[in-house]
């Protein structure tokens, strides 16, 4: 028994999680859970806070690498083989379509999550100072999904995913001086084939998922190199006055702390002597007892919000089953063809003006997003003081969900305005 204890206390490295040390130690001592902080605050655990977009995110990514690892063993990167490992997914390899349909349901779930999560922060004001470089790293955060979900799309090599791509390459290649290089780049020529696919298949199982990857990493470090989650901004009033501690301050200012009957059973201690200047800070009781540790609240949430993600999507796989239409036919053009319903926004202002929708629009929304945590300059998160910078991003995101469902549900053949209910008459017919 001793030497089976002393193994594994070789392995975890840690007091048993009965003891407050231990379970700080099951955090900092670990590889995989040191991102967190040993304790965190009680409000921000609150569903509210934070409507855990941030950790759901996350966990569509780990569905979608675990999903692609399996899928890649059934794909082969090269027509028309592609499109029939896609038939036989469908129809010969067991719980294939499930499968599918996990790995589709996931990408398009993560990209309305990534959004959500951005204006979550935006209007919680969580992108101001200190956290000014990390909006900008979910930025690119944003783009890297897209850009996976748009790799991603022209895999099946059928007619849907064929025009898609067609159309989406189509819209980048009116960049002025670059457009048309890029374009050429990426597909390896000057139309969807082969090299397209290739080229396309290794930027969505290695470039894409490793950028993304590190990304991550930066992301979930800087959140704790910021201070952590923001304060809810139900929060954001000014504290009532309370005792406090002055930490590197003379004896006799701690006297204060006696007001307090929670702390009277705590003790304090230096934990490391850096050179530099002397830091002085303050803490106040109560925000130290408003704080829990990590394991096992924080966790056990996590835990919760990972089996509601995984479910939600198995469900939806379950009912809904990824579309697979007939073989990629460049000679049969759909009428209208149509890129990946989130650049559906982008198609409708290039059908008006093709500089407007393909250039100008796009490259206006990326260097706003990038610019607003530096321009905004009103250090007040509250909402009331944000009236301005609210109205702005709000008729941002409507403007962009209105050309989305306009080009989703309102573009007939040659691209002309048609009610909706139209399309459902003629498929019906």
């Amino acid at each position: 028994m001793n030497l089976f204890r002393e193994i594994w206390q070789s392995i975890v490295r840690r007091d048993p999680l009965s003891t407050d040390k231990g379970k700080s130690e099951l955090v900092f001592l670990n590889v995989w859970l040191h991102i967190h902080p040993a304790k965190v605050k009680k409000e921000n655990m609150k569903f509210r806070h934070s409507f855990y977009l941030g950790f759901i995110t996350f966990f569509l990514f780990l569905i979608l690498v675990t999903t692609g690892i399996v899928l890649m063993v059934y794909y082969r990167p090269f027509p028309p083989q592609a499109y029939q490992d896609m038939k036989d997914l469908e129809f010969v390899v067991f719980m294939g379509p499930f499968l599918r349909g996990m790995h589709r349901w996931a990408a398009h779930g993560m990209v309305v999550c990534v959004f959500l999560h951005m204006c979550r922060v935006f209007y919680t004001g969580s992108y101001k100072k200190p956290r000014q470089f990390n909006w900008v790293v979910g930025v690119f955060l944003f783009l890297l999904t897209l850009g996976l979900s748009f790799t991603g799309y022209l895999l099946p090599w059928d007619q849907l995913a064929y025009w898609a791509i067609t159309v989406g390459s189509n819209i980048g290649s009116y960049a002025p001086l670059v457009g048309g290089q890029l374009r050429e780049w990426l597909l390896g020529g000057h139309s969807v084939g082969e090299a397209a696919l290739v080229r396309f298949y290794v930027l969505h199982v290695a470039v894409l998922p490793a950028a993304m990857i590190l990304f991550t990493i930066v992301h979930f470090w800087r959140v704790r190199k910021d201070g952590g989650l923001s304060r809810p901004i139900w929060k954001l009033a000014p504290p009532k006055a309370a005792p406090l501690v002055t930490i590197g301050a003379p004896a006799a200012s701690a006297a204060p702390l006696k007001a307090s009957a929670a702390s009277s059973t705590k003790t304090y201690g230096l934990m490391e002597v850096v050179t530099g200047k002397p830091i002085f800070e303050t803490i106040t009781p109560e925000e130290e007892e408003d704080t829990v540790f990590s394991y096992p609240y924080a966790f056990v949430r996590e835990a919760v919000a990972l089996m509601v993600t995984v479910t939600g999507i198995m469900m939806m796989s379950l009912f809904f089953h990824a579309p697979l239409e007939e073989l990629a036919n460049p000679a049969k053009t759909p009428n209208p063809a149509k890129a990946p319903w989130y650049f559906l926004g982008l198609q409708e202002l290039v059908s008006h003006s093709a500089m407007l929708g393909g250039v100008v629009a796009p490259a206006l929304m990326v260097l706003a997003l990038l610019a607003i945590p530096y321009i905004d300059r009103n250090p007040s998160r509250r909402p009331s003081d944000r009236k301005w910078a609210i109205w702005l991003f709000t008729l941002f995101v409507v403007i962009n969900l209105v050309l989305i469902v306009v080009g989703t549900f309102f573009r007939g053949p040659g691209w002309a305005l048609v009610p909706p209910w139209v399309h459902v008459v003629g498929g019906a017919e």
